[in-house]
């Protein structure tokens, strides 16, 4: 019998694995983790093109990144750190003095975060996860049978057992449905198109975010000096930007980006996915946890998911170590319901915020929607507004697990 049996091995499941397999500070020692991922990616070649699909590193998911033993591998060509943000309204130019900046220099950082691809991330902590010495499943769940002694897993390989098992499984969880936890969702009638794009002008280490009427494009800087985008535009003209020629979706895009900088021209294909909130109800129950998308999917617009879930991760290693280090059953629901407190009321923050941003300043109007549109240079002349924000930009502020710190 495993202690814990993680299902999905993305970037959350693998750090969850990597953490529980490693042991952490305030814990115990390292316990016999098993990781459920049927399709685990190859490593990319070093001279491999840069891949379009992102994700934003936050400065607390580095430090937890780094307590995995991933960082090392993920550290490299590959990765752009970031120093600045710039975020403006289309009633404003991108050049305007009422666009609001963050520095990292403001907070005396060096960076406000890193750009790195979602698959470089996860066959960093796939691999830190079998060098501490957890055991990768290539099998797919098909059963799930809840005990009080235990889990068993029905799997397409073989049957496992398990003291705990973590859902990790995205968003439509097998593992939620089979402890029977219920979830909300909500459709924000938007699609995400990412692509990589060349531009006419370089992107200085800055990403760029415009809300516009009809929705958010962001630009993230890559280490070649190309521009990941992630356009989250209402669905009937996400339809008409998916079915545009290459040089008609750049021309719609410089439209979009307002020329922030200058022309752009796309270098990578097209993907898109529909934007739903969920929100799970419960996140544990008796020896079920949910971590990552299987609890929570919020808006893109704030590049948080991915930081969200690898909270999740740390939160719950840290509890279920430390629970096993006091020889506690790690799948008590004693132990579970103190990370749900924990990481459910964090989560509510961000994702109202999220929600308040994409309502207001992406899709608002009336007087409400002025004002908040207004608020951004109101930010950009408070120096410790700026601060402030940098710090949860940064992943500095909140009950932040141990490894985080």
């Amino acid at each position: 019998m495993f202690d814990v049996a993680i299902v999905g091995g993305g970037p959350v499941g693998a750090c969850a694995a990597a953490l529980l397999a490693r042991g952490t500070a305030g814990g115990g020692g390292a316990l016999r983790v098993a990781l459920l991922e049927p399709g685990a990616p190859a490593p990319l070649p070093a001279d491999a093109p840069l891949e379009a699909r992102v994700v934003a590193l936050s400065r607390a998911s580095e430090r937890t990144l780094t307590r995995a033993g991933a960082w090392p591998r993920i550290r490299g060509p590959r990765l752009s750190p970031y120093e600045r943000m710039r975020i403006w309204h289309e009633s404003v130019a991108p050049d305007s003095e009422q666009v609001l900046v963050f520095d990292a220099a403001d907070a005396g950082e060096p960076n406000l975060g890193f750009i790195a691809e979602n698959r470089l991330l996860q066959t960093a902590l796939l691999g830190a996860f079998t060098d501490a010495g957890g055991h990768l499943e290539p099998a797919q769940l098909s059963a799930l049978e809840i005990t009080d002694a235990g889990v068993n897993l029905t799997t397409s390989g073989r049957a496992l057992s398990a003291r705990l098992v973590v859902g990790a499984d995205g968003a439509q969880s097998t593992v939620r449905r089979a402890a029977g936890l219920t979830a909300e969702v909500c459709d924000y009638r938007q699609t995400a198109i990412v692509a990589s794009v060349a531009t006419a002008r370089a992107h200085q280490a800055t990403a760029w975010q415009r809300f516009m009427h009809d929705g958010t494009l962001a630009l993230l800087p890559l280490a070649d000096g190309t521009s990941s985008i992630v356009w989250s535009a209402d669905d009937d003209l996400a339809a008409e930007l998916l079915g545009a020629t290459a040089s008609g979706f750049a021309q719609q895009l410089d439209r979009a980006s307002d020329l922030a900088l200058g022309s752009t021209r796309l270098v990578s294909e097209r993907t898109s996915f529909p934007l739903r909130r969920l929100a799970a109800q419960r996140y544990v129950a008796q020896r079920v946890a949910l971590v990552g998308d299987a609890a929570h999917v919020v808006h893109p617009l704030a590049g948080q998911g991915v930081n969200l879930g690898l909270m999740d991760a740390a939160a719950l290693a840290q509890l279920v170590l430390a629970a096993a280090g006091e020889r506690e059953d790690p799948g008590a629901l004693g132990v579970l319901r103190v990370y749900e407190r924990w990481r459910k009321s964090e989560v509510a923050l961000m994702s109202t915020a999220i929600d308040a941003f994409d309502r207001l300043l992406a899709h608002g109007s009336g007087p409400v929607a002025r004002v908040a549109q207004r608020g951004l240079s109101w930010v950009n002349r408070s120096q410790e507004l700026r601060r402030f924000f940098i710090r949860r930009a940064l992943g500095m502020s909140g009950e932040l697990p141990l490894v985080a710190r």
